[in-house]
């Protein structure tokens, strides 16, 4: 048996229609009220650009053996299944498919930033160096 054959577009497309993705400010404010925003840049554009203060570093080939709530290497921030997790990249790509990922691992809430980085910091929320 084949596996049906898609392109990263279309994949995308059909991951994101069981996220509830959030805007920038929808982030800022679901942190301040305790979900956990992750940031899966690569360390280069977190020089770059700098971080979002709170904001959980993990880069991406790390991300589920650092969230997931029953793993071994879980970082401490990974209290339980029921944490609302938003996952930050660049652009707001990658970060779709980590959230997903995230969701197969048990963390149902979990989605991820429209935009990513970049509109987070367009829109003028908090950046550090």
């Amino acid at each position: 048996m084949t596996a049906e054959r898609v392109g990263i577009d279309e994949l995308l497309e059909r991951v994101r229609e069981d996220l509830d993705r959030v805007s920038p400010r929808e982030a800022f404010d679901a942190a301040a009220e305790g979900a956990l925003l992750v940031d899966i840049r690569y360390a280069a554009l977190r020089e770059r650009d700098g971080l979002i203060p709170g904001a959980l570093v993990v880069e991406r080939n790390e991300l589920e053996w650092r969230l997931d709530p029953q793993g071994s290497h879980r970082a401490p921030e990974a209290t339980g299944h029921g944490l609302r997790v938003i996952v930050i990249c660049n652009e707001g790509y990658a970060s779709s498919l980590a959230a997903v990922s995230l969701r197969q691992l048990g963390l149902d809430r979990a989605t991820d930033l429209v935009g990513g980085f970049q509109a987070w910091k367009s829109a003028g929320l908090p950046v550090s160096r």
